[in-house]
């Protein structure tokens, strides 16, 4: 994870955009170039998320049916019925 106080480089891009779109945000001042950085960061960071659960789909699967069939190694005391 960046740290958000040391400045990260930056790189220019071309986007294509709906006019409509940037004309609302225009009218609101929105910054744009903050506002596909953060969309972008968000797909990534979705797209990542996808990938490790498919990456670990079969472990996961694996680990469920085992504290299905077995329970828990440690219940906490929050979970407990005493």
């Amino acid at each position: 994870m960046p740290d958000d106080r040391v400045p990260l480089k930056r790189c220019r891009v071309s986007l294509t955009i709906r006019e409509d779109v940037m004309d609302s945000a225009r009218a609101l001042s929105i910054n744009a170039s903050q506002a596909a950085e953060a969309g972008i960061a968000a797909a990534v960071k979705k797209a990542r998320e996808q990938a490790w659960l498919e990456e670990n789909r079969e472990a996961i699967r694996a680990h469920n049916q085992r504290i299905e069939r077995e329970g828990m190694f440690y219940t906490p005391e929050w979970a407990r019925d005493d």
